[in-house]
């Protein structure tokens, strides 16, 4: 098996109800988001994919969550803007752009709202 892991980092604000009194306050993150793509083969070329291709879509998905308040994006009317529920977002919306999808997967989303806080989504396959 093998993975590839790209790194990409965006700025936004959100607000979680219910959670703990400082998060329900508005507030904002530095993110970083890290997205691994895994197969069990590798191409002609000998890689499993180019990492431009996987940095470019990650890119074009999390610049549509850069310098915004994430509780009024379409995808978090209904679930909160949490850590989890971006990493989720994230690796769907990145599974549908990967290109040969019977030999490329999303493996696992981490995202870090600090230095020291993240939340992995691991994809079962």
């Amino acid at each position: 098996m093998f993975e590839l892991k790209v790194l990409y980092r965006f700025a936004a604000a959100h607000r979680l109800t219910m959670v703990a009194q400082q998060c329900e306050n508005l507030h904002g993150h530095n993110w970083k988001v890290e997205v691994c793509v895994a197969g069990k083969s590798l191409d002609a070329g000998g890689v499993l994919l180019d990492f431009g291709i996987v940095k470019k879509h990650v890119r074009d998905i999390v610049d549509r969550l850069d310098h915004s308040y994430l509780n009024e994006h379409e995808v978090f009317s209904k679930i909160p803007p949490s850590s989890e529920n971006i990493s989720v977002y994230i690796a769907e919306e990145v599974q549908k752009v990967l290109p040969d999808k019977d030999r490329i997967w999303v493996s696992r989303v981490h995202v870090w709202e600090s230095d020291d806080s993240c939340a992995t989504y691991i994809v079962e396959r």
